[in-house]
């Protein structure tokens, strides 16, 4: 028998097997996934404000994963600001607390949460005391255009300042003038001491009011109280 009719009958190995096509469905299906997962990674990347920062420099990392659905997808991480970049946008991007920016640049609260638009914040935990409430950060340039918009300019906000300077001094001396004035009253009264004392009357000699009614009388020589009596 020839061997290679033998090897016929067995019919043909492994690696000649034809691959079975996908059918129009299923790729349709694969192109639908593959869109779909773009598409969130493209909307996860967007919402990360650091990667979109003009003039960062950032270290990308990315991995593969396996969609599932018959190819891989490269992801990318959050983006690694490097130190150079932090260094020179050092002021750019320094934040301040909500009360540093009320006494320095004058502001009040509706300056901040009412006028349009509100100047956003971040929290973070109280540096002093983890148990107090939540500082709000703002960002320094925000707040300095915001003080323009309220004051106008340089030399108004200046103005302001030598005002309130002006009138905290006028209250300090009021508060201190009221103080000495409390401490000079409590002087004075720790200095007059009240005689609470009970009176005992000192009467002088009998003297004869009407004798033929028996009326007399005594007179208390201290105070000049008088006595009458009738006697029996």
């Amino acid at each position: 028998m020839d061997p290679s009719q033998g090897l016929d009958a067995a019919g043909p190995g492994p690696e000649q097997n034809p691959k079975p096509e996908l059918s129009a469905a299923m790729r349709a299906k694969i192109e639908r996934n593959r869109q779909r997962a773009l598409m969130l990674r493209q909307a996860r990347l967007a919402s990360r404000p650091l990667s979109a920062v003009e003039g960062a420099t950032s270290a990308k990392v990315s991995k593969i994963i396996d969609s599932g659905a018959g190819f891989f997808i490269e992801e990318e991480e959050a983006p690694v600001i490097e130190p150079d970049y932090l260094l020179n946008n050092e002021e750019k991007h320094k934040l301040i607390s909500r009360t540093e920016a009320k006494q320095h640049y004058l502001l009040k609260d509706c300056d901040l949460d009412k006028r349009e638009p509100p100047l956003r914040f971040i929290l973070k935990k109280n540096p002093h005391n983890p148990r107090w409430g939540d500082m709000k950060l703002y960002l320094k340039l925000q707040v300095e255009k915001r003080c323009m918009e309220v004051w106008g300019s340089e030399e108004a906000l200046e103005e302001a300042r030598e005002t309130r300077e002006e009138n905290k001094e006028v209250q300090k001396q009021k508060r201190f003038n009221k103080k000495v004035k409390e401490l000079r009253r409590a002087v004075r009264s720790s200095m007059w001491t009240k005689d609470t004392s009970v009176h005992q009357h000192q009467y002088g000699p009998e003297e004869v009011v009407d004798p033929e009614e028996d009326l007399y009388k005594k007179t208390c020589t201290t105070c000049g109280h008088e006595l009458t009596y009738e006697k029996m």
